[in-house]
């Protein structure tokens, strides 16, 4: 299992961590930010494939902001996907 910590730039939660294990995403968890929200988004996304949430979540904002913590968990999945590219 691929396990994967992230530092968010720009938004509440100060740290996100999930899995990535064959192309899917579980585990997800979001430390600070909007704990409901994000929770409902860790649960919806739950094993679901990672370039889809990519694609459904990327370029997402919250209020004034130019990013969002779902915007920032698709730029922490390109990065663990890139990681285990070069793994290989």
């Amino acid at each position: 299992k691929m396990k994967y910590r992230f530092l968010p730039k720009g938004v509440c939660s100060r740290q996100i961590e999930f899995e990535l294990n064959d192309g899917k995403i579980s585990h997800v968890v979001f430390c600070g930010g909007c704990n409901g929200s994000l929770k409902a988004i860790a649960k919806l996304i739950d094993g679901m494939d990672a370039d889809a949430v990519v694609e459904l979540l990327a370029g997402n904002t919250c209020g004034y902001k130019t990013t969002s913590c779902a915007d920032q968990l698709t730029i922490a999945i390109r990065e663990a996907q890139q990681k285990q590219k070069k793994a290989v």
